[in-house]
């Protein structure tokens, strides 16, 4: 018998992590999630967009537009930074993420900051913004690495059936 040779990548698994971690954001809107790993292919942080800890997600508005402090902005941790704070507590020099969308700028600091080498994404669907334009003047200047996932497949589908295992 040969070996199965229908299996997903690294890069499809990891962002395949990231976008079940984005399942667990309350944002009625936007979902994203990012998965860091070290250079051994090991998960070492995971996060998804969301409120701090200690935040009600019931007593923070969710709305995209209005009065600055009536919207979710100024509250919400992206997936990228909650994902390096939730990191297994070690160095995350020469560490990948992968994320959902392309960093904004703040995001973009807490990457190159926390030493992350390089930025897998799947959507880069605000590039047009000044937010993300900024974001890629310092992840250029800092030399991180950034690109496109490469999948070959379209989805993937989970089942909690215990017969299909």
């Amino acid at each position: 018998m040969k070996k199965r040779q229908d299996y997903i990548s690294w890069d499809e698994y990891f962002m395949g992590v990231a976008l079940l971690s984005a399942k667990r954001s309350k944002d009625p809107n936007t979902q994203v999630g990012a998965c860091i790993v070290n250079e051994k292919n090991k998960i070492v942080g995971a996060g998804y967009n969301g409120l701090p800890i200690g935040c009600s997600d019931d007593e923070f508005p969710w709305q995209k537009e209005g009065e600055y402090l009536n919207t979710k902005y100024p509250f919400i941790c992206h997936a990228e930074l909650n994902a390096i704070l939730n990191n297994i507590g070690m160095d995350l020099k020469c560490c990948k993420i992968y994320t959902a969308l392309f960093p904004c700028n703040e995001c973009s600091k807490a990457i190159i900051q926390s030493g992350i080498s390089e930025v897998i994404y799947l959507s880069d669907k605000y590039s047009g913004n000044d937010i993300f334009k900024a974001s890629r003047i310092m992840l250029d200047k800092a030399g991180v690495k950034y690109r496109k996932v490469e999948a070959m497949i379209k989805e993937i589908n989970l089942s909690f059936d215990i017969s299909k295992i």
